[in-house]
């Protein structure tokens, strides 16, 4: 009776270290990109002591670049958007640091909060906001860097709660 292992298939993996891919300096695939995005997230001593808060416009800082990417640092007060958008050809990670963000797309509105990582494709059109009471910081990837970030309409919804003047809110 052969038994055939994998082992004598293919030889000892630490026998034949030509095989093995050296590990990469950049990331180069969207999970590598996200687990930079978590890495980064995880070491607050990369980006707590940068953070700033601008009643008057959305804070962002430009963390690190690297071969076809970038990293940026947001921070939202409350109330502060970024409007409808998408990010022209780049793709993306991002991860709520500390608070609450809620995104807006056509396909629904989600609360993320701290610790949640969300992975984009180019063309996703979304809004973010900070809907809550407290200040809120993420981390943004986008690869290739981000170079664009088209602005959209306002997404209407006959369901959609509407401010009148007075501040009354109406679903008409």
């Amino acid at each position: 009776m052969n038994s055939d292992s994998d082992l004598q298939i293919a030889g000892d993996i630490l026998e034949v270290p030509h095989l093995l891919q050296p590990p990469r300096e950049h990331p180069a695939t969207v999970a590598e990109f996200a687990g930079l995005a978590r890495a980064v997230a995880a070491d607050r001593s990369q980006w707590e002591h940068l953070v700033r808060y601008d009643a008057t416009t959305r804070w962002y800082h430009r963390l690190r670049t690297g071969p076809g990417y970038e990293v940026w640092l947001l921070s939202w007060v409350p109330g502060q958007g970024s409007g409808r958008h998408d990010h022209g050809p780049s793709a993306g990670v991002w991860t709520v640091l500390a608070g609450t963000l809620t995104e807006r797309t056509e396909r629904g509105t989600h609360t993320w909060r701290a610790g949640t990582q969300r992975v984009f494709a180019p063309g996703h059109v979304h809004e973010v906001v900070n809907d809550a009471l407290e200040p809120a910081v993420s981390l943004h990837v986008y690869y290739p860097g981000l170079t664009e970030m088209p602005m959209h309409a306002p997404q209407c919804s006959a369901a959609a709660p509407r401010y009148a003047d007075d501040g009354a809110v109406t679903t008409a």
